[in-house]
């Protein structure tokens, strides 16, 4: 049986360096675990500014998930989200933080600001506040969708 590290790409598309887990399904803790490992060796050690994550197969994501992502955002790091399926795409955390491009990726609404050079302290702030807020008032940390 092949490892999960074997089971994971790494590839440049368009200037972002892609993570993809082929046709997975479901992310366990044990993906989530490899992914933050490899997220963390491109952007420390080899200094990628844009990181994109293929999510075309996936069902179900662990919500440590998209705990790295806005671990990324406060680096500076650009995140899009590939092809995501529309149980993924309805998740509370993704509408409310993601905008879907004319081309079908998502990016992070940080992103956004700082490719249009709106980025700013006050800004960073305001959407951890937001981030913060949100996670406050969900009794349900499930990023299942009902």
């Amino acid at each position: 049986m092949a490892s999960k590290r074997d089971r994971m790409s790494v590839y440049e598309r368009d200037g972002v360096t892609v993570l993809d887990f082929g046709t997975m399904e479901i992310w366990d803790g044990a993906d989530l675990a490899l992914l933050r490992e490899t997220l963390t060796r491109l952007v420390d050690h080899e200094k990628c500014k844009s990181i994109g994550v293929e999510l075309s197969s996936v069902k179900y994501i662990p919500s440590g998930f998209f705990g790295m992502l806005y671990d990324l955002y406060e680096k500076g790091i650009a995140v899009t989200l590939y092809s995501p399926q529309p149980n993924v795409a309805s998740m509370l955390w993704f509408k409310q933080f993601c905008q879907h491009t004319e081309d079908g990726r998502y990016l992070l609404k940080s992103d956004l600001a700082s490719a249009h050079d709106k980025s700013s302290d006050d800004e960073v702030r305001s959407e951890k506040e937001k981030w913060d807020k949100s996670l406050k008032q969900s009794n349900d940390y499930s990023t299942t969708v009902s």
